[in-house]
């Protein structure tokens, strides 16, 4: 018997993965390139308060707000951009009281609040406020205590009652002049001031 071709059946094509449609494929944008700058220490920073703080009502460790009022620059590059938001700390607080004990402030920033966010630790010097003594009816104790003494240092001892009682009079003038109210310290909002750094800080920006 004569034997013919055979026929086969056909092999089983291959498996293949479907071609990914390119619509599908989101290549991540590329991360932003950073720069890195460090702030030296004495390195002074102009602020602008923007939370009050006085010694009326304030405690150590309230919170004082300020904002950046122009760029810090590092290499003649912008390190730190006007407006960006400065947080501090009340450091001291002291009440002030009868004849010479003026109030007394004290504030010191630790921490930038960079754009996006991020913070920057900081430290500045302590900044410090004292507050006026308000003297009462100084003159008119001063003047008439010292004439009052000299008129009657004249009656009743001539010439030399005269020096004596002048200078008991002038004592007491002084003595009425140096009984003052203290007034509070403070810081009211809006108030500008100069900073300074003491130690590095480092901020990273994009260029």
């Amino acid at each position: 018997m004569e034997s013919g071709p055979q026929e086969t059946d056909a092999p089983a094509p291959l498996d293949t993965e479907p071609l990914l449609d390119e619509r599908t494929l989101e290549i991540p944008p590329p991360a932003p390139m950073l720069v890195e700058y460090e702030i030296a220490a004495d390195s002074v920073v102009g602020l602008q308060v923007e939370t009050g703080v006085s010694t009326r009502t304030a405690e150590v460790e309230d919170s004082v707000e300020a904002r950046v009022t122009r760029d810090v620059l590092v290499a003649d590059e912008v390190a730190v951009q006007a407006c960006t938001r400065v947080v501090g700390s009340v450091v001291l607080v002291e009440q002030g009281g009868k004849l010479r004990d003026a109030s007394r402030l004290g504030i010191r920033f630790h921490t930038l609040v960079m754009d996006e966010g991020p913070r920057v630790p900081m430290v500045t010097e302590t900044i410090y406020r004292e507050g006026d003594l308000k003297v009462r009816d100084s003159v008119g104790k001063i003047g008439g205590a010292a004439v009052g003494g000299a008129i009657l240092g004249a009656i009743f001892g001539g010439a030399r009652g005269a020096a004596i009682g002048g200078s008991i009079g002038a004592a007491g003038g002084t003595a009425a002049a140096v009984s003052a109210e203290a007034e509070p310290a403070g810081l009211p909002p809006g108030t500008t001031l100069t900073v300074r750094l003491s130690r590095p800080a480092i901020v990273t920006v994009e260029p």
